[in-house]
């Protein structure tokens, strides 16, 4: 397991941007919306010298993690990453960290199909804990989805 980056929560992701790429030079390497899973967009940026990530998180008005921001809060979690990991890999770390006093929280390996989970330390910051498929397992996912189209154009 790997320290991979840091996540800050931000309340207005274009300003936060503007300011993390222009006035710090960072540049952004990658984006997602989480919304599906109950979260928000996350854009992940990276110094060109140090190679250092710092990801930004902007959760929408609804959203179960739009809470009060207080300045000096925003830590949003502290990413490790597993490697090129089955599902199970990652569920055994994170029962291990359970077992070994992290906090549940209601963002698991179950409720993300596998691809990542979260813990919370004893003080409650969130600890991400996530992995990239391992090359067998998108081969039997593309032979999964291939099988049921075929199945689904048979009269």
């Amino acid at each position: 397991m790997q320290l991979r980056y840091s996540g800050v929560r931000v309340t207005d992701l274009d300003r936060s941007l503007r300011f993390y790429t222009k006035a710090l030079g960072l540049r952004e390497v990658s984006r997602g919306d989480l919304s599906p899973y109950g979260r928000g967009i996350w854009v992940l940026l990276q110094d060109p010298a140090s190679r250092q990530r710092l990801e930004l998180n902007w959760y929408p008005k609804g959203s179960q993690f739009d809470v009060p921001f207080v300045v000096g809060e925003g830590l949003d979690h502290v990413g490790f990453f597993l490697g090129r990991v089955p599902a199970a890999a990652l569920n055994r770390t994170y029962q291990r960290l359970l077992r070994q006093g992290a906090g549940p929280t209601n963002v698991t390996p179950a409720t993300t199909d596998g691809w990542v989970g979260y813990v919370t330390d004893p003080d409650g910051n969130w600890i991400e804990l996530f992995r990239a498929q391992p090359a067998s397992e998108k081969r039997r996912q593309k032979a999964a989805g291939a099988s049921a189209k075929r199945r689904k154009r048979r009269p």
